[in-house]
């Protein structure tokens, strides 16, 4: 989302800041934790733990709480500088509650760790303490700190309860459970009780800047968006919703605050969600088996998915499942496929050199601990076949390689065949779940296209589409490197969708070098878009099409689409690299009545300009007002 380095990007209304007791963080140092397997599992475990690597931690109440939090403490103290690292963690808690009033467990996540209960319902596992993400602290000077959360990625916390209880902090810290994150960082089946959950952390010195989220199936009580910039709120329940900055959208959620004043506050609501698939988890049954949850699809749904009782749906057993591990070769993975297993994705990094090619009905591929596929030799990490329906792929990241890939991930059908009329699907032909994809970072990528999408009735439900902003490439020319990362790191288009009826809840496509998103298919349905346009071209001659017009647009619904819709979008600029470029629109659409964007903006950060919102409707944001969005609410207008 941000370059580690202090810029003033991101300016912010000061009343958004709580008036707190602030709290200094000090960045901390890597360090090698020395941590038990989980095949090491407690002699006290009810249930012995099945080998999932030696970076999937398993815990059992009968564990004392200094060694659980002296263990998760390692973990954080490696990740929480650790962003572009190689380090996946997941740290699995076994039914049971953790913590007590007078000692409660409090834990900090940093990056590529997974935080999950292994209950079949939120309330089997409870946490009395906390669970918590703080600002990364990018510069600790005692004059000019730099604590954001504005890299705060790749990260969850999933399906259990948290009775916050701060005893042991201080007044501030213990004023509420603190999530604050941006893209990647999606909190899953959270029973939030007994206290605050805030989005943003105002306990430490610094602008306090956080810029994106996603919360589903969850319930919690108040909610501090606080500096949150864009949030997404599906199918949850909330007792009270405080701020917000540009762009808050919920769906299906009891006690969603009103859209009626929009854009003061921006918020966006849809009383139901048309069309919903929760994430598998991995849970233990009855007979204390190790199994994959499957959810059932939900169509106009409100509330979580365990209001009721266990979520609907169907268990794997873990013996359908293929548990793979990163020293394993794709072709053995592929392979595995091939002969019908599910996939299991053990936390690490995966040198995939072929596809690994999804051809068998409701396949499952689940990643643990943020397990993530780097493209090698210029291969297709993942394809779907156009015959397999009811496919699942969830809680995985697809890494470029160095050598460009035509896709990092093609959901192959036969776009434009079905008919614009066909009904939709009783269930998607694919879902996504927490897919996240990269071009460059942690080295150099080149991807054209990252997600293309050709099949029918596609559901994408929370997927980050980001080519890198920064990174540890070593490029020097241009602002922070850009000119080398323009030349460089190659992403041409971030998402192609050719297939109808194709519906996204939480998409965010960031920095691609020409249209961030192409929307070809029929019917496409979109709750919450967000997008900053690339930082790094090195010029406007770089920025500008063939045909003359200025830029491409972060949203692109093709000429001829007759049926679209988007609720809740944003387009950003910050040409740090060339202030002087200009954009002309942040989205770009045909002019047709079934073509109609709802809550739509766009904002410079800091530098650039964009001339119109959508098409040559909208007022032009440029460095004259940064961080003042330009608003329009519906397109075309009633």
């Amino acid at each position: 989302m941000s370059h580690p380095l202090p810029h003033p990007r991101r300016r912010r209304r000061t009343s958004l800041r709580a008036a707190l007791t602030a709290l200094a963080l000090t960045a901390v140092g890597l360090t090698a934790p020395t941590i038990a397997p989980s095949s090491a599992a407690p002699a006290a475990a009810p249930v012995e733990a099945p080998d999932l690597g030696d970076r999937v931690i398993v815990f059992d109440p009968s564990m004392p709480t200094a060694e659980i939090r002296e263990q998760a403490d390692a973990i954080w103290q490696q990740q929480v500088d650790a962003e572009m690292s190689e380090e996946r963690w997941s740290l699995l808690f076994l039914p049971g509650t953790y913590g007590t009033p007078s000692e409660p467990l409090q834990i900090k996540v940093g990056y590529y760790t997974e935080v999950a209960g292994l209950g079949a319902d939120p309330s089997d596992v409870v946490i009395n303490g906390k669970v918590e993400v703080y600002n990364r602290c990018l510069t600790d000077g005692p004059t000019q700190p730099y604590c954001v959360a504005l890299n705060n990625f790749w990260r969850s916390l999933s399906n259990l309860t948290i009775d916050v209880n701060g005893t042991g902090q201080d007044g501030c810290r213990a004023s509420a459970n603190f999530w604050a994150t941006s893209q990647a960082a999606s909190l899953r089946r959270v029973d939030i009780r007994g206290g605050n959950l805030s989005l943003m952390d105002y306990c430490t010195e610094g602008p306090q800047f956080a810029s994106g989220g996603y919360l589903a199936d969850s319930r919690a009580g108040e909610v501090i968006n606080g500096s949150q910039q864009q949030w997404l709120t599906r199918n949850s329940e909330v007792a009270n919703w405080s701020n917000g900055v540009w762009n808050q959208v919920f769906a299906g959620t009891i006690g969603a605050p009103s859209e009626a004043g929009f854009p003061t506050p921006p918020y966006t609501t849809l009383d139901q969600t048309p069309l919903s698939r929760e994430k598998p988890y991995l849970h233990l049954g009855d007979d204390g088996d190790w199994q994959v949850r499957v959810p059932s699809v939900r169509t106009d749904s409100r509330g979580t998915s365990w209001a009721g009782g266990t979520t609907a749906g169907k268990d794997l057993p873990l013996s359908a499942f293929h548990v793979a591990s990163p020293d394993q070769s794709a072709r053995t993975i592929a392979k595995a496929l091939d002969r019908g297993k599910n996939l299991l994705l053990t936390p690490g990094v995966y040198d995939v050199d072929r596809s690994l090619v999804i051809r068998r009905d409701d396949t499952v591929v689940l990643g643990l601990g943020h397990a993530t596929l780097t493209a090698v030799g210029g291969a297709t990490p993942v394809v779907v076949r156009p015959e397999a329906t009811g496919v699942v792929v969830a809680g995985v990241t697809i890494d470029a390689g160095t050598r460009l890939s035509p896709n990092l991930m093609h959901i192959q059908g036969r776009p434009g065949r079905s008919g614009d009329n066909r009904p939709a699907a009783a269930a998607p032909t694919t879902t996504l779940n927490d897919v996240y994809f990269r071009v460059g970072g942690p080295h150099i990528g080149k991807a054209d296209v990252s997600l293309r999408i050709d099949a029918d009735d596609v559901l994408i439900d929370h997927a980050w589409v980001w080519r890198a902003d920064h990174g540890v490439e070593g490029f020097t020319a241009g602002a922070v490197g850009d000119t080398d990362r323009w030349n460089t790191n190659i992403g041409r288009v971030g998402v192609i969708v050719d297939g109808d009826r194709v519906r996204a809840t939480g998409l965010f496509v960031e920095h691609y070098q020409e249209f961030n998103t192409i929307w070809n298919g029929e019917r496409g349905e979109v709750v919450l878009y967000q997008n900053e346009l690339p930082y790094d071209p090195p010029s406007q001659a770089d920025w500008t099409r063939p045909d003359g017009t200025l830029g491409w647009a972060g949203y692109k619904v093709a000429d001829d689409v007759r049926r679209h819709q988007l609720y809740g979008g944003g387009v950003y600029v910050f040409n740090r690299n060339d202030p002087s470029i200009t954009t002309e629109s942040g989205f770009e659409v045909p002019e047709r009545a079934g073509v109609r964007l709802h809550h739509v903006l766009t904002v410079n950060l800091e530098a650039g300009s964009i001339e119109h919102v959508v098409n040559d409707t909208g007022a032009r944001v440029d460095s004259n007002a940064p961080g003042v969005p330009s608003y329009v609410v519906d397109y075309p207008a009633p």
